[in-house]
């Protein structure tokens, strides 16, 4: 597969996303549910603690791509959904951080909500990824 980073604008490659990503020659695509912070029987942990939901979402999504053979190098997009923007904000190194290893970006956006699936979760990660 052939990743080409399209970045009119250099401001989104600073906090470590692009504006779009061009993909060539792929030969799987997978589209993942949304994945938040709840444990391997759903139910949702770290109320209150952004942070915490943000990693353990971020755990469940690299869970989901292991059971296809993938993993965060071939997320191409990334959307997250929160009910605390600002918040979720002061904490977004934490998932640039998580991919910064792969040496890749995605495309991204960003969702304020008023209410995820329960009333407790903060944050949603919702991936495509391609290989």
């Amino acid at each position: 597969m052939e990743r080409t980073a399209v970045n009119p604008w250099p401001w989104s490659v600073q906090l470590g996303f692009d504006q779009a990503q061009l993909i060539e020659d792929h030969r799987r695509v997978l589209i993942c549910s949304g994945q938040d912070a709840v444990d391997a029987s759903g139910s949702p942990q770290h109320p209150g603690d952004m942070a915490a939901q943000i990693a353990l979402a971020a755990d469940n999504l690299e869970a989901v791509l292991a059971g296809a053979g993938m993993s965060l190098a071939d997320v191409v997009r990334l959307n997250i959904y929160t009910t605390d923007v600002d918040s979720l904000f002061q904490h977004f190194t934490i998932l640039t951080e998580r991919f910064a290893g792969t040496g890749e970006r995605f495309a991204s956006t960003v969702l304020g909500v008023a209410r995820l699936a329960a009333p407790q979760l903060l944050v949603l990660l919702e991936a495509t990824a391609m290989d």
